[in-house]
């Protein structure tokens, strides 16, 4: 396929049921949510016009400005772990091109993202403005230092390596919150699963993954 357009087409559609089912629910991810917001999310239209061909395989791409829409299957593990319900709000850090807002945007209710390039962030808004998901906020800021009038959340996602476990961010997670990050060094990181129990955090470990570096305040200089 030479070129792929913004409309979204039969043989895109397609190709989207082909990715959830090969690359998503074969490797073991089963949240009916969550396979369904990834077939009717256009992942071609988050992606740079030359990369769309490539939009539906199973990588991460370049999005510019040393950011990258990460692996489909990557996105569909991380907000299967978010456990996420209709009335959840969401907060991000990262939010890159738009794609995994998107696709928990499909879900819940809310989701309000931090992202600090202010490239990105004018992209990220044309993207979700052209998937026509209207329930994500992006806002142009340092993720790691956020203002603190934002509410509760049920959910956080990092998209990025963060050196530590975040814990900068529990101060807007409500009991029972579930928080997504990797962390570790910046060449291999751990993907983590923290829920807010009895006030308390608790850690799950779900694999190795590979991130950008989460920069920030609180993230890597």
């Amino acid at each position: 396929m030479s070129s792929i357009s913004s409309k979204d087409t039969p043989e895109l559609k397609e190709l989207r049921a082909f990715m959830v089912k090969e690359q998503i629910e074969s490797r073991g991810i089963s949240d009916s949510k969550v396979l369904f917001s990834m077939e009717n999310v256009p992942r071609h239209l988050f992606v740079p016009e030359n990369l769309r061909p490539y939009a539906y395989e199973d990588r991460p791409l370049p999005i510019g400005m040393n950011a990258t829409i990460s692996q489909p299957y990557i996105v569909g593990l991380m907000t299967e772990l978010l456990e996420l319900k209709s009335d959840d709000r969401v907060l991000e850090i990262g939010t890159g091109s738009g794609y995994q807002a998107a696709v928990i945007g499909k879900i819940s209710a809310e989701v309000v993202s931090f992202e600090r390039i202010k490239e990105l962030v004018s992209f990220a808004k044309e993207n979700l403005k052209k998937a026509d998901i209207r329930n994500v906020k992006v806002f142009f800021g340092d993720g790691t230092d956020i203002p603190e009038d934002l509410g509760e959340f049920e959910c956080a996602i990092v998209t990025a390596a963060s050196p530590d476990i975040p814990k900068y961010l529990f101060r807007y997670l409500k009991e029972g919150a579930r928080l997504v990050v990797p962390v570790g060094n910046q060449c291999v990181q751990e993907l983590l699963k923290i829920k807010i129990h009895r006030g308390k955090p608790e850690i799950s470990y779900h694999g190795s993954v590979r991130f950008v570096p989460l920069i920030g305040d609180k993230g890597w200089n």
